[in-house]
């Protein structure tokens, strides 16, 4: 029995994520593992921002917000406890709170999309002004310091679980990092693939009408929403492993916008897309810092506006529609008879 378009190309993905897994340590020296290490963090942060807004159609300017937190979460509890096993527990599940609580608030009181995007934006702006606030002996929560603007350093690396005294080399780290990514983009492909999935995609493409057939559409957005707050919480947990440092820098405006373009790039309505999309333009954003004659938010500027204007579709969705017209026409399958569009035949091409 052949397989679906959907699911060879889920396979292949998969296969690809752990080539990289298992190969990237054997081609890349040290300090060529850590950049694609923080390429990968991105990543998993870009995942949680397609996934909401490509198939979720919600808006949402602070995914940096559940990315700080994630990341703050992770180095407060792994100073105190000295073992990372709850810290990484604890940064995922803070943001999925934090997430579901403010999703409730918009979604169940009937705020418009674009009143969303702002009260989002809002959340991310306070929360860089209530961390940069935080210098001094007075923010301190037990046995680590906030820092302030200066941040936390030293935060303590991840460890093998139960075991603080066998902290990650930075190998390890890309293992874990890598791992994360490729069990972040199974998870959201087998829930796409679910009911849920094909409802989710339903309401994105009309709220009206998933309402008529009896899907409490809050609830579905507000489930969609807690989710990407969890992704984007464990990729501010990875990201501060990486450096070993958070600071209120991961609330900023400027964080924001890259987890946007790196959507806009990649493509909406795909999981390949944004991972593309944060890999090249953190990669961009890397080389662009080696030197100090282009301004990088600028570049970034530039390649917004040109993407809006002259590739709405991204990358992803472009070649896959290129692809598409150089294969020979196929027999039509039925749709699901059960009015709900294929949320994975959406994505998945991959």
């Amino acid at each position: 029995m052949s397989l679906s378009s959907g699911t060879a190309s889920f396979l292949a993905m998969l296969a690809i994520g752990l080539a990289l897994l298992v190969g990237a340590p054997m081609v890349f020296d040290l300090f060529a593992l850590l950049q694609v290490t923080v390429f990968v963090a991105m990543a998993v942060l870009a995942l949680s921002q397609g996934f909401i807004w490509g198939y979720g159609g919600i808006m949402s300017f602070g995914q940096s917000a559940f990315f700080g937190l994630g990341g703050y979460t992770y180095a407060v509890v792994a100073m105190n406890a000295g073992d990372s096993t709850g810290a990484v527990l604890l940064a995922i599940l803070l943001p999925t709170l934090f997430a579901a609580l403010l999703g409730y608030f918009m979604f169940y009181g009937r705020i418009s999309d674009a009143y969303v995007g702002v009260i989002t934006l809002t959340v991310t702006i306070i929360l860089f002004s209530v961390f940069n606030s935080t210098a001094g002996d007075a923010y301190t929560i037990g046995n680590a310091p906030l820092g302030g603007f200066n941040g936390m350093p030293a935060v303590p690396p991840l460890n093998i679980p139960g075991r603080p005294d066998l902290p990650l080399e930075p190998e390890q780290l890309w293992y874990a990092s890598m791992g994360c990514l490729v069990l972040v983009y199974g998870l959201l492909r087998g829930i796409l693939a679910s009911r849920f999935g094909r409802v989710v995609v339903a309401i994105r493409e009309n709220e009206t009408r998933a309402q008529l057939l009896g899907y409490d559409t809050r609830l579905y957005k507000l489930l969609v929403f807690a989710i990407g707050g969890g992704i984007a919480g464990a990729a501010g947990c990875l990201f501060t492993n990486w450096g070993g440092f958070i600071s209120p820098t991961v609330f900023s405006l400027a964080t924001s916008a890259q987890v946007l373009i790196y959507v806009l790039v990649g493509g909406l309505g795909t999981l390949l897309g944004p991972i593309l999309g944060a890999i090249a333009i953190q990669y961009l954003i890397s080389l662009l810092g080696a030197q100090q004659v282009i301004n990088a938010n600028l570049v970034l500027g530039v390649i917004l506006a040109a993407f809006v204007l002259l590739v709405p579709q991204g990358v992803v969705p472009v070649l896959r529609d290129a692809l598409a017209r150089l294969r020979p026409p196929s027999h039509p399958r039925a749709k699901p008879g059960n009015g709900l569009p294929d949320a994975a035949g959406v994505e998945a091409k991959p």
